[in-house]
């Protein structure tokens, strides 16, 4: 590829996420990473230093000051800022017709979110959001299998980090999987129920709900950032298959009915639940199928949820997580927030 085709990309905010961006972009061949920018000047010539791009410092939050940190011709921009400026920095990008990456929550409330997808419109600019779970290389295999979960349990705990503190657990981690049931399922909550409070924070640290959607799928889902161990499970149940992920370790497991199910439950009803209980070739037999998910040699996420960003803005097509994934997701964090703040733990 030639040097003129590669894509001009700037990474907005460079802590912790936004450093990884940074990296792995420039890292790419098909792109350009134009600058790195962020509100700390040390920060940013530090970084642009080590990966040999322009370090620029964003000096406010005025449209005139964001348009003024991106370097001429860029055309998409990673916003990897804290969450309360993503709206002040997204919206001139978008309006100007740049195509932006907004790591999630799209922003801090629904007031900010309408205004960055009005932003978009208005410039006929791409939108995504960073809901980087859904590019985990265990749910691609679970939508490529065509599972259509009608009970999803899914559990994420972490070990406080003393980051994102000024959001609620809801926000910070638990909106990973709305947004993955809501993709999973592939149908509008109509109901919640929502229990949690603070631990550690003026914030929710612990937060768990239960959601009924419109076709009537179930799920469970629980976070904490208060936790010793890091967990990231899912478990998905439909009328065809059982599903169990552990995306912390990335490893899954199908199981299914075998090509003998029908014809080994016929045998079965003669026997005693003895007998049943000392037969332990019932699986190998084919009766069920299990299936390990081979998860090795895939993309890292981040890596994929970039690829799959880069290609929009070549090819000018949807981008994977609209802004309106965003936007919905955020919307239902919100609902869970307000109801867990109204128990006044």
């Amino acid at each position: 590829m030639q040097a003129a085709e590669r894509l001009r990309v700037a990474v907005l905010g460079v802590g912790h996420l936004g450093t990884f961006h940074a990296r792995i972009l420039a890292q790419r061949t098909d792109v350009q990473l134009a600058a790195v920018i962020d509100a700390n000047a040390e920060r940013a010539h530090k970084l642009g230093g080590e990966l040999g791009v322009e370090g620029r410092t964003l000096a406010g939050r005025s449209p005139k000051d964001v348009l003024a940190a991106l370097p001429q011709g860029t055309r998409a921009v990673v916003i990897a800022v804290p969450t309360v400026a993503h709206a002040e920095v997204a919206v001139p990008l978008l309006e100007s017709g740049v195509a932006c990456l907004v790591e999630k929550p799209l922003a801090h409330d629904l007031d900010s979110a309408r205004a960055i997808l009005g932003a978009a419109a208005r410039g006929r600019a791409l939108l995504s959001v960073g809901h980087v779970e859904r590019f985990q290389p265990g749910l691609r295999k679970v939508r490529e299998l065509g599972i259509v979960p009608r009970f999803v349990e899914c559990q994420r705990l972490a070990p406080f980090t003393f980051r994102s503190t000024d959001i609620g657990v809801v926000h910070d981690l638990m909106i990973h999987d709305l947004d993955l049931v809501r993709f999973l399922v592939g149908s509008s909550v109509t109901s919640v129920d929502s229990a949690g409070g603070a631990i550690l924070t003026d914030h929710e640290d612990m937060a768990s709900v239960r959601l009924v959607f419109e076709n009537g799928a179930r799920a469970n889902i629980t976070a904490s950032r208060a936790s010793l161990q890091p967990v990231r499970r899912l478990r998905l149940f439909s009328s065809s298959a059982y599903v169990s992920l552990d995306l912390h370790k990335n490893y899954g497991l199908v199981v299914k009915k075998g090509p003998r199910w029908i014809e080994g439950r016929s045998a079965l009803s003669n026997l005693t639940p003895e007998e049943i209980a000392a037969r332990t070739d019932l699986v190998s037999s084919g009766m069920l199928e299990l299936l390990e998910l081979d998860l090795s040699g895939h993309d890292r996420p981040l890596q994929a949820e970039l690829d799959s960003f880069l290609a929009a803005v070549r090819n000018g097509a949807p981008p994977e997580v609209s802004g309106e994934d965003g936007y919905r997701a955020l919307e239902l964090a919100e609902r869970i927030a307000a109801e867990i703040r109204a128990q006044a733990w």
